[in-house]
């Protein structure tokens, strides 16, 4: 797909829409994969053809120090970047388009490598729930 061309982690990825984070968290999906959770929604097509749009939350509550959330943050993004090409490969190609929020709900922050496996876990899932969802 032109969106997830090589390991950029581009603009158009992004997911920024209120609108959309809104409806993720009153009626999409989820499922937890420690210390990551993802809610998730197909989306209509609409803007860009990207097959997945990304957003990362990182929680102030437990990481009241802004270096702390945007360590994690940082570190989440990267493992998605690294790992993403599995879901392009596990997901369906004629899917519509997911937008994914992905939260960190890990107690302490973790080590890189936990964080990474997990992602890969993550995302080999969501292409699997988004294959059983398909009629």
């Amino acid at each position: 797909t032109p969106c997830m061309s090589g390991f950029k982690f581009e603009q158009k990825e992004h997911l920024k829409s209120h609108k959309i984070i809104g409806e993720l968290f009153k009626s999409g999906d989820s499922f937890g994969m420690y210390p990551l959770r993802a809610v998730w929604k197909t989306a209509e097509q609409k803007e860009g053809n990207c097959p997945l749009k990304i957003s990362i939350s990182v929680p102030k509550k437990r990481f009241r120090r802004a270096v702390a959330r945007n360590r994690l943050r940082r570190q989440v993004r990267e493992a998605f970047r690294l790992n993403r090409a599995a879901f392009v490969r596990n997901a369906p190609a004629d899917h519509p388009p997911v937008a994914l929020m992905i939260l960190y709900t890990g107690v302490e922050a973790l080590p890189y490598a936990v964080i990474q496996e997990a992602m890969a876990r993550l995302l080999k899932r969501l292409a699997k729930e988004i294959r059983k969802e398909k009629p």
